[in-house]
């Protein structure tokens, strides 16, 4: 029933975007189920960690019933195809110029049509990348629409049982959000999640994790693969049926 239930959230999702932007348009939805973890190039800024989002989508697949794209797209905030799938990946380490009014545009139309957003920092230790993302936020959403994410939040249990966020570096105690419609359409880290899950092609990860070594880095792809079931059933989590299951892992974190 849960496989089912994620399959048809991201599934219907596509659908019904897709009738909604282009009611006219009749081929086959294909991958439709196939969850794209997409990477965004903005403003020139090539991915941070080039390989998270591959192996994110492969600890999802293993991890959960959900089915991904083992070899996750790119796209930009003004491609018309942006809503082929319901989240986008948006990492960074350094300072980007504005982007266009195209992009912000699009980046406001995502969201509002129910897309969600992961944008993960990957050089906390630094202001460049922060303080684009907070103007950029500015502009697309309004002063003071990112906000303390609580640590009871739903993504924080939406497969895993997690207490607070962790990435490369433990960082901030929360995560930040932009909320639309009673749901974290943005979500913001300063803890280099990508960092955490990155790999080369022999499986070796590529960056150490500090302070709390393995461990830490585990916290860090538990955070990634709720993050993204909350993408595709967003509060599903309080729904009652699932009670049994959440109760089931409390045995294993």
């Amino acid at each position: 029933m849960i496989s089912r239930l994620r399959r048809l959230c991201a599934g219907l999702w596509v659908v019904l975007v897709s009738a909604l932007l282009w009611p006219s348009s009749g081929g086959a939805f294909g991958e439709a189920t196939a969850v794209d973890i997409r990477m965004v190039l903005a403003a020139k800024l090539s991915p941070a960690r080039p390989t998270a989002a591959r192996r994110l989508a492969w600890e999802v697949r293993q991890r959960t019933s959900v089915e991904t794209r083992l070899e996750p797209t790119r796209t930009r905030f003004d491609d018309p195809g942006i809503f082929e799938s319901p989240l986008l990946y948006f990492s960074g380490d350094r300072e980007f110029q504005p982007l266009s009014e195209a992009e912000i545009a699009g980046l406001r139309r995502f969201v509002e049509f129910g897309g969600f957003v992961l944008i993960d920092d990957a050089a906390p230790d630094r202001d460049g990348f922060d303080r684009s993302v907070r103007r950029e936020l500015g502009r697309a959403f309004g002063d003071g629409a990112l906000r303390p994410l609580a640590n009871s939040h739903t993504v924080f249990r939406s497969f895993y049982l997690l207490e607070r966020p962790q990435g490369r570096v433990e960082g901030p105690a929360q995560l930040e959000a932009v909320q639309r419609a009673g749901r974290a359409a943005v979500i913001y880290s300063r803890h280099d999640l990508g960092g955490a899950w990155d790999r080369d092609d022999l499986g070796n990860y590529l960056h150490p994790v500090q302070p709390g070594g393995n461990r830490q880095r585990e916290l860090a792809i538990r955070l990634g693969v709720n993050l993204v079931l909350y993408a595709l059933c967003l509060d599903y989590k309080d729904d009652q049926v699932h009670s049994p299951f959440i109760m089931r892992r409390r045995g294993g974190q």
